[in-house]
């Protein structure tokens, strides 16, 4: 179905002259775009269409400072120079959604339904997908992305996802951070080797 490709400019846009961003430019993001952000998001692939993901977007001081607590010192000042901080994180309840998701067969829900050890990594790993999702699609508009571990899981999950928090009925846990928003060219790192295609892949 697909035959097409993206131009040269487009993959360099998406990948090869893209990076990850350390500072930030004083420039808000403003919610149209990262409205417009989740909705390229929602329509990439997962696992019997189970869209685990929950984002939460931090953008004011406050929202922040609730945040500051679980960080490794390194990551302070990224997060509070950033425009936008999104939590990405997943949902350990996304089965509940599944008749709603996964329509044409009624039964999904119960392939999951009491099986932590399945539920899990099954959520943890279409979030992941899902965060991919989001750092290519935040670039295809414009944005810059800076994703973070170095965190406490934990305290973010109490913070934001306890007691019915952010999303009430959902079973919330954190994945991983990215900052989002114009970068500063000036605060960039030298940029880091990769694998070539010999050492990282086999044709069998």
């Amino acid at each position: 179905m697909n035959n097409q490709r993206l131009s040269e400019q487009g993959l360099d846009l998406l990948f090869r002259q893209a990076r990850s961003q350390n500072g930030w430019r004083d420039r808000a993001v403003d919610d149209e775009t990262l409205a417009a952000l989740y909705d390229l998001v929602r329509w990439g692939p997962t696992s019997v269409n189970s869209c685990p993901a929950r984002i939460v977007f931090l953008r004011s001081a406050a929202a922040k400072q609730r945040l500051l607590p679980a960080l490794s010192p390194g990551n302070v000042g990224k997060v509070l120079g950033a425009p936008v901080t999104a939590i990405i994180g997943y949902d350990a309840n996304f089965h509940e959604q599944l008749p709603k998701l996964f329509p044409h067969n009624p039964e999904v829900r119960d392939w999951f339904a009491g099986q932590p050890e399945l539920i899990e990594p099954t959520a943890l790993r279409n979030s992941s997908l899902q965060g991919g999702y989001f750092i290519l699609a935040a670039r295809a508009l414009g944005l810059d992305c800076g994703p973070m571990s170095g965190f406490d899981h934990q305290l973010v999950d109490r913070e934001f996802f306890a007691d019915d928090g952010c999303f009430p009925g959902m079973q919330v846990k954190a994945n991983f951070l990215c900052n989002l928003g114009y970068g500063d060219p000036d605060k960039l790192f030298p940029r880091s080797p990769r694998l070539s295609f010999e050492e990282a892949c086999l044709l069998l």
